[in-house]
């Protein structure tokens, strides 16, 4: 059978609308009910690739193969839906997320339409470019022995993200709900052997969703996504953005960075703590 790209045109450009009405309507509740609160945009942002994924489960039917689009789906949501959840109720009675106060001071102008331009819309476009993987994928065929070896790869890399992720950020919200750790460095657990657990877990969930999409040539596009959802991870929002701040306000920071991996899980550097 060969590749529907007519069908997976259309999925396209419905999806890129369906992302756009998603940060509009967060938008508007950022703006009407949160009095200019912008911070449950990074709610809004696992839940988007859900919404993305169970559109595309939609309107790939006839398509793709039932049960792919069924694992892409189910994986895509568990995800997005886990860290939604996961944000809401760490961000639930704190104050603003201070990077989105700084964007803020720096409008000229029209702070909201300074939120659209610097917020809103580039978080939309990453959303849609790196849920690819998932669109193409549910409109791939899952047949031969080579199906069996790249679901299996996929679903094995996406557990590994899901995993890191989930119980890292496990173990830091119980570390910081003790009193007795406020200003010291959490190095236990997962945080042992990378800095930044949950966003390896994150980068590895990714790529284990574009593998699956490799089920068919067209899924390669996919591999822009996971490339460009990992540079953002390590080099952009992600461990580079925390990491300008955090040493100043934890003093055993740059003894944390000097013995723990940055991103992949590593064994800790010995004689360095």
């Amino acid at each position: 059978m060969s590749y529907p790209w007519g069908a997976l045109g259309t999925n396209l450009w419905v999806t890129a609308v369906v992302t756009v009405v998603v940060f509009a309507v967060a938008l508007g509740v950022a703006v009407g009910l949160r009095k200019g609160r912008h911070d449950g945009i990074d709610v809004v942002w696992g839940l988007a690739f859900a919404i993305i994924a169970v559109t595309t489960f939609v309107l790939s039917a006839g398509h793709g193969d039932d049960l792919l689009r069924w694992l892409i789906t189910v994986l895509t949501c568990v995800w997005g839906v886990r860290l939604a959840v996961h944000i809401f109720l760490r961000n639930r009675g704190g104050a603003e997320d201070p990077r989105y106060v700084k964007i803020i001071e720096g409008a000229r102008g029209n702070p909201t339409l300074h939120m659209i331009r610097k917020v809103y819309v580039p978080q939309a476009v990453i959303a849609w470019i790196v849920s690819l993987p998932v669109q193409l994928g549910q409109y791939g065929i899952a047949d031969g022995p080579i199906a069996v070896v790249v679901t299996v790869l996929g679903v094995l890399l996406w557990l590994v993200g899901f995993v890191f992720e989930t119980v890292g950020d496990a173990q830091l919200a119980r570390f910081r709900a003790d009193p007795a750790n406020r200003g010291t460095v959490m190095d236990r657990g997962l945080w042992r052997y990378t800095r930044h657990p949950n966003y390896f877990g994150d980068a590895a969930v990714w790529w284990g969703l574009t593998v699956l999409a490799l089920h068919h040539v067209a899924g390669l596009i996919g591999l822009i996504s996971a490339a460009l959802m990992t540079w953002l991870l390590v080099k952009g929002t992600g461990a580079a953005l925390l990491e300008r701040s955090i040493g100043r306000r934890r003093p055993g920071y740059a003894d944390y960075v000097r013995r723990t991996s940055g991103f992949l899980p590593l064994p800790p550097k010995k004689g360095t703590g």
